[in-house]
């Protein structure tokens, strides 16, 4: 599968996180414009079925990341920037998505997600907590894709973007906190949990009481400070929520 030339790096500049990073969204990068031909949507026969297909295409998400997962994990191997440092490897389950193991740390890692512009409905979530990035070398990459004809044919990757994990996840907390209205929780400490029973993502929690009780919280947070609503991921700003 020929994804096109990018830039090149020497195997000798590739010496840490960042730059791993930054060499691996290069090559994903150079995904844009790229067509799947790992399915093919049949043209519709009618009107009618066309404005069906056109209602469930963005269902075809969830499976088209993992086969995009799968072939970006393959193509990343391919590079021989990276054979002498190890090799890229996708995890399922687990998170994120695509990880290197090698002589790099922290450990590179992406999460893909596929993206259908046009989807009525959420087509990717993204829950974990920002202390979970915290230090780590994990980004978030997005792929947004059609089909070739918008609602046939086959998958096109029309863009790609790649972000820090924190700077994700932390966009999404100041966005949706606003106290005592709405409030984002951080999971509970599970680090002595075996890994299958650990909690990494928050919850968001909607005001469901009476007026007066409303009035009564919103006076509490008020008490907090002028920073008060401000989120922060602290045990310490956790316990007044």
């Amino acid at each position: 599968m020929d994804f096109g030339q990018t830039t090149s790096y020497t195997a000798s500049e590739l010496m840490d996180t960042r730059r791993a990073i930054e060499l691996a969204s290069k090559f994903l990068h150079s995904l844009a414009g790229h067509e799947f031909d790992l399915l093919t949507i049949s043209k519709p026969v009618s009107p009618d079925s066309a404005l069906n297909l056109a209602k469930a295409i963005s269902k075809l998400s969830p499976f088209l990341a993992t086969l995009i997962e799968f072939s970006a994990i393959e193509f990343l191997n391919s590079k021989r920037e990276f054979v002498a440092h190890g090799r890229w490897r996708r995890q399922d389950p687990g998170f994120p998505d695509a990880v290197f193991e090698g002589k790099i740390a922290p450990t590179p890692g992406f999460e893909i997600k596929a993206w259908f512009p046009l989807a009525t409905e959420i087509t990717a979530r993204f829950r974990d907590s920002q202390n979970h990035f915290k230090g780590s070398g994990t980004y978030v990459c997005m792929l947004a894709w059609p089909p070739q004809h918008l609602i046939y044919g086959r998958p096109c990757i029309l863009d790609v973007v790649v972000v820090s994990g924190l700077s994700v996840a932390r966009a999404r907390d100041e966005h949706y906190h606003d106290p005592p209205d709405y409030l984002v929780l951080e999971p509970e400490d599970t680090k002595a949990r075996t890994r299958n029973l650990q909690q990494t993502n928050t919850s968001g929690y909607k005001f469901q009481g009476t007026g007066e009780q409303f009035r009564q919280a919103k006076k509490m947070v008020e008490g907090w400070g002028s920073s008060g609503k401000k989120y922060e991921p602290t045990r310490e700003y956790q316990l007044l929520l």
